[in-house]
């Protein structure tokens, strides 16, 4: 005897990562290639969503072009929708103590000071943030996560109204 048959939803993971040469080049590919693939899946371009993910890839990016560049090596841009969320993370390969203060630990640059607001972006811009040890490579990993509106959540794979 078997049970039956029950309706069954279609789960449909959102995901995207990609590696990119540790370079200036390598970082603007990454923000542009973001911003499409959120297009993608139905966060259209111009958004606030949109435009904070395409920040704090920028600014993390850059960071981990500027400060966690290993010389042949890679750095790593990862996407996902979690949660009612979007979700950055940028992994790099250097190793060391880390040299990215977590949240609440960043200080704010001066006027006259040519670098520092890259973090104080993110902490502005993110909902959440955090820095992680790679484990057992050598590098970190910064995510970040962008709260969706309700309104805004990109079109589901079924059609039936949310209840």
């Amino acid at each position: 005897m078997t049970a039956p048959a029950s309706p069954r939803r279609s789960v449909t993971a959102r995901v995207f990562a990609q590696r990119f040469s540790a370079t200036p080049r390598g970082a603007r590919l990454a923000r542009h290639l973001a911003v499409g693939r959120l297009c993608a899946w139905g966060i259209p371009y111009g958004t606030d969503v949109s435009e904070a993910v395409a920040l704090v890839v920028a600014e993390l990016a850059a960071n981990a072009v500027t400060h966690g560049r290993v010389p042949g090596r890679d750095f790593e841009v990862r996407l996902s929708l979690v949660g009612g969320s979007v979700r950055v993370e940028v992994t790099d390969a250097h190793s060391g103590p880390p040299s990215v203060p977590g949240p609440g630990g960043v200080e704010q640059s001066g006027p006259l000071d040519e670098h520092g607001r890259g973090l104080v972006l993110v902490a502005a811009l993110a909902d959440r943030w955090q820095v992680v040890q790679r484990k057992p490579s050598p590098g970190k990993t910064v995510r970040a996560e962008i709260d969706l509106p309700g309104w805004l959540f990109p079109h589901r794979a079924d059609s039936s109204p949310a209840r």
